[in-house]
């Protein structure tokens, strides 16, 4: 949730009126959430499937969704995810829910996209600790999968680059419409109390919305982490530098997207802030150099809360039998 500095924007602020969401100020920053398309359902149905599949992993244990789990809003809300052998991950997991519209993949933006960032878990050895060779070894030995890869594409091949694509194509459905904020910015004027209209002048007036913006409210840029003031963990992790070296990236990270905040705890690439108003409150002393009262910080959270949206429902999908020839799980290091 990091940000920088904005006058501009606080000015644009200070106009903003809150009794309308169609104010003569202009466009909110904030835009709702379209329901997703899908072109290719059978693509999409296969991407499910994988994504549930935990024999794209080296224990036959993990799978995408135990670090992003859908039914807790894409996350597993722990300060970082539990990985093959029970190894700590290195970062918080973030929520896979309208990732879509992130600019880049991880929080450091390693992945340009979803089908980039989909086969990094896969051949993690403290994640899922497979290989992508092996991986679709196992698909390609499952009558099951391949009668669906040949469905989804129309053709026989079957690799990573159909798999990564498959599962990109699921998780770009996975989006979150019809959020109390997103009715209240349709016209629907009783969509939000008071305190809620309250709490995102705030976050407006604040500065927040420099970074927080877009449909997803977020996601969409890098910014440094401890703006104003130094940001205290234990964590490694570098952000953009990882990926850059520059020494002018260290500590930018990808700004987390704030649909469905209130799911998705614990919150920060560390998981160092357990709840929404210790987020809050970090982020503007650090950020924005401001220390909220209880009260103007209980008005942020309460409009944060009005951004959960309609999550996905899905059928779980029953995964194909494996085959003589698959290969067997090894969940232990000994046979």
């Amino acid at each position: 949730m990091s940000c920088k500095p904005i006058l501009s924007i606080l000015l644009f602020a200070a106009s903003a009126q809150f009794t309308s969401p169609a104010s003569a100020a202009g466009p909110e920053p904030i835009t709702p959430i379209q329901p997703a398309q899908v072109r290719n359902p059978a693509m999409v149905e296969l991407g499910k499937q994988l994504f549930f599949d935990p024999r794209l992993s080296k224990s036959g244990f993990i799978s995408c969704n135990s670090c992003h789990n859908l039914s807790m809003g894409g996350t597993d809300n722990l300060r970082s995810s539990i990985g093959h052998n029970w190894q700590q991950g290195p970062i918080n997991s973030p929520t896979v829910l309208n990732a879509k519209f992130n600019a880049a993949q991880f929080w450091d933006g390693r992945a340009a996209d979803l089908k980039a960032q989909a086969g990094g878990p896969v051949a993690n050895p403290k994640e899922m600790a497979f290989s992508h060779a092996l991986a679709v070894e196992v698909l390609q030995s499952i009558p099951g999968y391949v009668a669906a890869f040949k469905q989804a594409f129309g053709n026989q091949k079957l690799g990573m680059e159909e798999v990564t694509q498959a599962i990109a194509a699921f998780e770009e459905t996975l989006v979150t419409p019809d959020s109390r904020f997103d009715k209240w910015l349709k016209g629907d004027r009783r969509a939000l109390t008071r305190k809620e209209q309250e709490g995102y002048r705030l976050f407006k007036e604040s500065g927040c919305i420099a970074c927080h913006n877009g449909p997803a409210v977020g996601g969409n840029s890098f910014q440094k982490m401890g703006l104003v003031a130094p940001y205290q963990t234990s964590n490694p992790a570098q952000g953009r530098a990882d990926v850059t070296g520059k020494e002018a990236d260290r500590f930018h990270f990808k700004v987390p997207t704030l649909r469905n905040v209130e799911l998705t705890y614990p919150y920060f690439h560390d998981g160092g802030a357990a709840t929404l108003a210790e987020a809050v409150d970090t982020m503007a002393r650090i950020q924005l150099g401001r220390q909220f009262s209880a009260d103007e910080n209980a008005k942020v959270v309460a409009f944060l809360k009005t951004l959960t949206g309609k999550q996905p429902r899905l059928q779980l999908p029953v995964l194909p039998p494996s085959s003589e020839k698959t290969l067997r799980p090894q969940p232990f290091d000994h046979p």
